[in-house]
């Protein structure tokens, strides 16, 4: 699953990378230990430009009588998404891009759970796909949310976890993000394992399991260990 991510770069960078509408860009940032149930910064496309918006993390289906539902769907597998009820339609026509810069993901050893980062090889920006909908309350109010997919491991993640966020790479962002594609099949060869070639982990120390830490100190190295790896 994916449960913990770092989104710390400026709101400047945001709007250069995703080609962005400034005037409708919202951004609370650096943040360095993003939880579920938390508005996140998410990039979704009127049919002409994109823009960035906050969605809750936790997805919550048009059909749902009660919200809370959204505490178990802050993940969306893809192998089953197509099918899913909860997740199928927002798959046709509701996508959107989660901008991250690391990950977190806690690895089982004999001592217990570690917490390690994860991200691509020498840092930088990528985007997890995932999907959005919106839920409207008896008395008319809205709340917008969403859920990451996931993936089988790549042979960095099979280490650490058995599943992964779908990383998309960046020539594939806007094909993700296209309304005009409501057919799910030219998407679901997307939704696969990013190349372990390309990332890097390193330990992280266990403060980062309480949600209330979010400062830079969530993702420094434990011991130095992973400097000159994912940094």
């Amino acid at each position: 699953m994916c449960g913990r991510y770092t989104i710390t770069i400026l709101l400047e960078e945001l709007i250069a990378r995703y080609f962005l509408d400034e005037e409708s860009s919202s951004y609370r940032g650096p943040r360095y230990n993003v939880a579920p149930g938390q508005l996140v910064p998410a990039v979704v496309s009127d049919g002409r430009r994109n823009r960035l918006g906050e969605l809750k993390w936790g997805l919550v289906p048009p059909w749902a009588d009660d919200p809370k539902v959204g505490n178990k769907m802050i993940n969306a597998r893809a192998e089953t998404a197509p099918e899913r009820p909860a997740f199928r339609n927002a798959l046709r026509s509701k996508r959107c891009l989660i901008p991250a810069d690391g990950f977190y993901e806690w690895r089982k050893t004999a001592d217990g759970k570690r917490p390690m980062r994860i991200g691509l090889r020498g840092g930088g920006l990528f985007s997890l796909a995932a999907l959005y909908e919106t839920w409207v309350a008896p008395d008319g109010s809205k709340l917008h949310t969403c859920a990451v997919l996931t993936t089988s491991p790549n042979a960095l993640m099979a280490d650490i976890h058995d599943r992964m966020p779908v990383i998309l790479r960046p020539e594939d962002e806007a094909r993700w993000l296209d309304r005009r594609i409501q057919d799910p099949a030219p998407l679901l060869p997307l939704l696969v394992p990013y190349p372990a070639g390309e990332m890097a982990a390193y330990e992280v120390d266990p403060r980062v399991g309480n949600v209330a830490n979010d400062d830079p100190a969530c993702m420094a190295p434990v011991g130095g260990s992973g400097q000159g790896t994912l940094f």
